[in-house]
Parts: C-alpha cells; structure tokens; sequence
C-alpha cells in the first residue's frame, strides 16, 4: 500500500469527534425540553375560579401615592372622600367583608397595658388628636381619642371626619370576636420579638387557617416560632423563599423557606418566577403558601385600585389581589 493511501482523507473527521460534538447539544435539548414541558403554562391544569380580593385596611379612606414614605401623613392627603368608613375599624372591615373582600388586613400596636390595638401610624399625632407613640398608651387611653380628627382631602379646609372617630378604635381581640371564621391579614407595626410572641400567645387558641401575621423579620420570627402552623410573611421569608425558588424552582421543587406563608409578590417581579402563574400557584399550594399580587414594584400600599389595573392580572391567576379600593374592585372581580 502507497504512503498516499496511509494519509487521513482530507476534510474527513474522525467519527469520535462528531460524537463527541453532539453529545453537549443533544443534553442542552433535553435540558430545554424539561425546562419547557416543566415551567410552561400551556402544559398547566387548567384554573379554576377567580382572583381573590385582599382589601388593605378594609374599607378606607384612599391617598395619593405620589411621594409617600414611612413618615407621610397619609390622612392629611386623602382624596375627596366617596364613603364613610374609617381604615382598622370593625365598621370598616365588615363593610370590606360585605363588598366581597375574601381576605382583610389590619394592623396592630402592642399598648402599654400588654393589649393589642387596632391602628396603623406608631405614632398618634397624624391621624388622631392624641400625641406621642401609640404603645406608650393603655387601651382605654387609645379608645378615648378620635380616630378621624387628621383627615382632610383640601389641605386642613376641612376636616370631614373630626368628632366621628371617638371611640372607634378596636382591639385585637375585639375584630377577631366580631370575625370569627373570615379571613385576616395581621400587620404587626413594630420589629420588636416580644411583640411578636405575645402575639403568637394570644393567636395560639384561634384557628390557623383563616390568619396570616406578617410585618418586621424579628416578630413575625417569634410567631412563626411558635406557630409553625399558621402562615406569614415578612422581607426576610421573602428572600429566603424565592431566592431559593429561583435557583431550585426549574425543577419543580418548592423550598422550605416557602412553606406556611404568605407570599407578596411585585406584579413587575411575578413574570421571572418559574411557572408564572398557573404553575407556581400549583406548587405553591401544595407547600400551603397563598400568593398575593401587588401592584407596581411593591412600593408603599400600591395596589389594584382601578377598574383599568385589572387588565394587567394574568389570565389563570387565583390567588389574592391586594387593592385600597375593595369598593371598587371587589364587585368587578365577582
């Protein structure tokens, strides 16, 4: 045989080679293939039901966004008021409750005498005509005051709710007697951890299922403590959960982080989760989590408030649509 007939045929590669080319892309494929078949709404079962309403506060007075931070006094810029009701009262929550909210959240002061009162600002110089932090106030002392004395939708003109609040603020245990099988939203307003447990104690005897505590990482801790059977949510068990989810989400796994809680998620954020919305819901129901969908990018009280915002809720999703305007948006969504 020729030396020429020994030489490698020019242009011709080893068939080990090709083999070895295709190995990478055919495992890509089937990466694909699983990333698709295991994330895409198109394979989902198909939802039944309807979002649900989460009203904020309950039935209350609404405020231009614009600007607001942890220290706006938001009673001094409501708009020109459209009903009587009055933000963390049992008026207010059972008007919310009849409008067809599903879910209502309302806020809690520890007060100096180791009760729990019904009220969103730490301190009281904004919203009533007492002064000074909120928990530094015994119960009967906050009851005295008038809730709706800082209210004024034309610059302190007018003040449409002065003299009609007295009295009106409630405790804990007072909305959750009037409540009794409804669903709530706690807000704690501190990040103290004693809160937190004295919270847990006082929950501990009231069925988990219907309430979920969230507010500071170190009470909701306490609580969560205390009560791992009882849903809640704070920035720190946000993180946690889908931070995880997002590394180990693709496969379908749902991290422990996620389990008995309440999930706010950014409508801007909610599209980068794996399986937006019918999977992810699924999974997350499975690890007994509720997904709430907050408007914008989860900026102070933004919500669904408008009956055009409406239009930007997926199509599939089931879970609660956190709004300022239950009076507007609850019968839209029923």
């Amino acid at each position: 045989m020729s030396a020429s007939e020994n030489a490698p045929i020019l242009g011709r590669r080893p068939r080990w080679k090709k083999k070895r080319y295709w190995m990478p892309v055919t495992v890509i494929a089937l990466l694909a293939g699983f990333l698709f078949a295991n994330n895409t709404t198109v394979l989902a079962a198909e939802p039944g039901g309807r979002p649900l309403v989460l009203a904020h506060r309950g039935m209350a007075q609404t405020f231009a966004m614009d600007g607001v931070d942890a220290d706006t006094c938001t009673a001094s810029r409501i708009n020109p008021p459209v009903h009587d009701y009055l933000e963390n009262t049992i008026a207010g929550i059972r008007a919310a409750f009849d409008t067809g909210a599903d879910q209502v959240e309302f806020d809690v002061h520890w007060t100096a005498d180791g009760k729990f009162a019904v009220f969103h600002d730490w301190t009281l110089d904004c919203r009533t005509d007492g002064t000074g932090t909120t928990r530094d106030h015994t119960m009967d002392e906050l009851r005295k005051l008038d809730i709706g004395y800082g209210y004024t939708a034309d610059g302190g003109k007018t003040h449409p709710f002065r003299g009609r609040g007295i009295g009106l603020m409630p405790t804990l245990d007072e909305v959750l007697a009037a409540f009794p099988t409804q669903s709530l939203l706690i807000d704690i307003k501190s990040n103290d951890p004693a809160e937190g447990a004295a919270l847990a104690d006082r929950l501990a005897a009231e069925q988990p299922d219907r309430l979920t505590v969230y507010g500071g990482d170190e009470p909701v801790a306490a609580v969560h403590e205390r009560l791992p059977g009882m849903r809640v949510m704070s920035k720190q068990i946000m993180v946690d959960c889908l931070g995880r989810y997002e590394a180990l989400g693709w496969t379908g796994a749902v991290p422990d982080a996620c389990h008995h809680t309440q999930l706010h998620i950014p409508e801007g954020y909610a599209r980068w989760l794996w399986g937006w919305p019918e999977r992810f819901a699924e999974r997350m129901a499975d690890a007994d989590a509720r997904i709430v969908l907050v408007a914008g990018s989860g900026g102070f009280s933004e919500g669904f408030d408008t009956p055009e915002a409406l239009d930007r809720i997926p199509a599939g999703f089931t879970g609660l649509v956190w709004t300022n305007r239950v009076d507007t948006i609850a019968p839209l969504l029923r």
